[in-house]
């Protein structure tokens, strides 16, 4: 059963409760209760903040433009701390419990999708001076490589001259749709069909960006969803980026 309105905003004073009154981020309230922004957004409020404000708090205020080299730093110095690459909810809980450490959003802004982190930090450490940071560029290092071997792992599962062209491949399809702002990451036997299908049920005409044929639909979707794991918004749409979405149309067949 969803939660009502009233034991949405008690939940909201509840952690602002605990944490001198500093009200939840929707990432910070959605690790702490599982209720998801479905629940809510649309329903209840258009935005967090109305959300905020209606249960007697006032909403955290954005941090300002920070330099890249601030933000790369306070994420080695994160990753020193834990002895490995700290994910998203460990990012959001330093934010909530240091004012100096950026918010989850601004590691967006400034480094963009968050499989590129770890190199992006590991060219960051290894210009460092005398080698401030090179336990943390070996944690990188280890990070980058463990990217590329899902990357291979799955270009693998598919006998290579079926990649290059298609023969022995079944009809199954991993799809990407576009609707509004939103892509949706699927799979299906029947494509023309899926598509028209969504077409009906969503309130913005839906679109196909790409497909790719594969006789592992299932274990192909699933390496689509957890590469861009940090872009779902909901089940199986994602806000993907420009680069996202180039990466999905190289493959055909997989």
């Amino acid at each position: 059963m969803s939660p009502t309105k009233e034991e949405i905003l008690a939940h909201i004073r509840r952690i602002a409760e605990k944490q001198d009154g500093r009200a939840p981020g929707r990432g910070q309230f959605l690790d702490e209760t599982g209720i998801k922004e479905s629940e809510w957004a649309g329903r209840y409020w258009a935005r967090w903040s109305d959300a905020v404000n209606e249960a007697g708090l006032r909403p955290n205020a954005r941090q300002g433009r920070l330099d890249d080299g601030f933000v790369l730093a306070k994420l080695a110095d994160l990753t020193r701390e834990l002895g490995r690459f700290p994910t998203f909810r460990e990012i959001r809980l330093r934010s909530r419990n240091s004012l100096e450490f950026p918010c989850e959003d601004v590691f967006r802004d400034r480094l963009g999708d968050k499989a590129n982190w770890p190199a992006r930090l590991l060219r960051f450490c290894e210009e460092s001076n005398a080698g401030e940071y090179a336990d943390v560029a070996e944690i990188c290092r280890r990070e980058v490589e463990r990217g590329q071997a899902l990357v291979d792992e799955a270009e693998n599962d598919v006998d290579s001259e079926a990649l290059e062209t298609g023969e022995g491949v079944k009809a199954g399809i991993v799809y990407l749709l576009k609707a509004g702002r939103h892509y949706k990451i699927g799979r299906t036997n029947q494509g023309d069909r899926r598509e028209r299908e969504l077409a009906i049920q969503l309130p913005e005409r839906a679109e196909k960006v790409h497909e790719i044929s594969t006789d592992d639909a299932a274990g192909i979707e699933h390496y689509w969803h957890r590469r861009f794991a940090d872009r779902r918004k909901n089940g199986e749409w994602f806000a993907l980026t420009a680069s996202d979405i180039k990466a999905f149309k190289r493959r055909k067949f997989m």
